[in-house]
């Protein structure tokens, strides 16, 4: 999928990141006269007719949309920044629904997996989105947005300009201010300035910048990087791999009978093990069943050891969990401030997971 489409989750790490951003805003905002209007047949918004599906509504058009503040919201629901930054959308979707926001999720898929319309239904319920989806598998609505980034919002107003985009986590406030500025311009009275309150919990608790160290990382052989297992990848094969003697930081390895393929990696027998060393809060995999229907056991191991209070939601404090359907399984959150290298290891009891990708937080 990856060959069609040039996928880069881009974030904002740092502060000269997030000053971009903050000049971005600016830049949309004293550039309006030369904004793209959509409800012509060849603005972005016309666009949505290419969706391949809908969720939790009648497919919308732009004729339908006219006179309507938007905000259009690229993700794909394994993606960890897209996570931490819906609390914020679903927050926005809910306040101002009534004064003329009309908030449309589109669902651009980067795994396989995410082409699967009953794995975003699914998806959806358990992450409480109400909102319009619009499922563009084909990534046709993504093409037409140019779009780069997961996550990625744009902001339109009545008149069907685009006013502001924000690509990444952060500037929630700005972007609310812009949500309350286009309602105000649009005619809507009373329109709050307060803005929203969210109160995040699990995977969607924002990320600890000042620690992470781990960036993102594919384990399927067309992207994945510091892989250490001797003799390397071994494509689209059966192989017995074995760990290194050690790790430096940000490396990872395998042990078992793994078949690594393009975008993700199959175990073939049980007690298969995956290892990463990692500078982070937070470590979480990207996983499934490689048969729809079945369940794989695990365990994880933090430098050895049981996890304790280092537990992510999807384990217990042994490091127990069940893999059962294909999403973003949060298997460490370290309390604390005091933030090091460790090593995750996670072992698969039984044979037939599938997994994809690291991230962190």
């Amino acid at each position: 999928m990856f060959e069609e489409v040039n996928f880069t989750r881009r974030r904002f790490l740092g502060t000269a990141a997030m000053t971009m951003a903050a000049a971005q805003f600016g830049a949309q905002l004293s550039t309006i006269a030369s904004a793209k209007t959509w409800f012509g047949d060849r603005g972005e918004l016309s666009a949505l007719a290419k969706a391949t599906a809908w969720l939790n509504s009648q497919p919308l058009t732009a004729a339908e949309l006219q006179g309507k503040v938007v905000l259009i919201d690229f993700w794909t629901y394994s993606c960890i920044n897209w996570r931490r930054q819906l609390p914020y959308v679903r927050a926005w979707a809910e306040k101002y629904k009534d004064q003329g926001l009309v908030v449309i999720g589109v669902h651009a898929p980067e795994f396989s997996f995410e082409k699967h319309v009953d794995n975003v239904r699914q998806a959806a319920k358990e992450m409480r989105i109400d909102y319009p989806i619009a499922l563009d598998n084909d990534h046709a609505i993504w093409r037409d947005f140019n779009s780069e980034y997961w996550p990625a919002l744009y902001f339109v107003d009545a008149r069907g300009r685009i006013r502001h985009h924000q690509f990444g986590e952060g500037e929630y406030g700005q972007s609310e201010l812009m949500i309350q500025q286009l309602l105000t311009e649009a005619g809507i009275g009373n329109v709050s300035h307060e803005l929203v309150s969210v109160h995040p919990q699990g995977a969607e608790v924002g990320a600890d910048w000042s620690d992470l160290k781990s960036a993102e990382n594919y384990v399927g052989y067309g992207r994945t990087e510091n892989f250490e297992s001797s003799g390397g990848t071994r494509p689209d094969k059966s192989h017995d791999y074995a760990l290194p003697a050690q790790l430096k930081p940000n490396q990872w390895a395998l042990s078992g009978e793994w078949t690594m393929q393009r975008e993700s990696i199959v175990l073939n027998k049980p007690n298969g093990h995956i290892v990463c060393r990692f500078h982070g809060r937070d470590l979480h995999l990207v996983m499934g069943p490689a048969a729809p229907g079945t369940s794989v056991r695990f365990r994880v191991l933090i430098d050895g050891q049981p996890l304790g209070a280092a537990h992510g939601v999807d384990v217990d404090e042994q490091g127990n969990g069940t893999v059962t359907e294909p999403r973003m399984y949060q298997l460490i959150r370290q309390p604390g401030t005091f933030i090091i290298d460790r090593q995750f290891e996670i072992e698969f009891l039984d044979s037939g997971v599938e997994a994809f990708s690291f991230t962190f937080g």
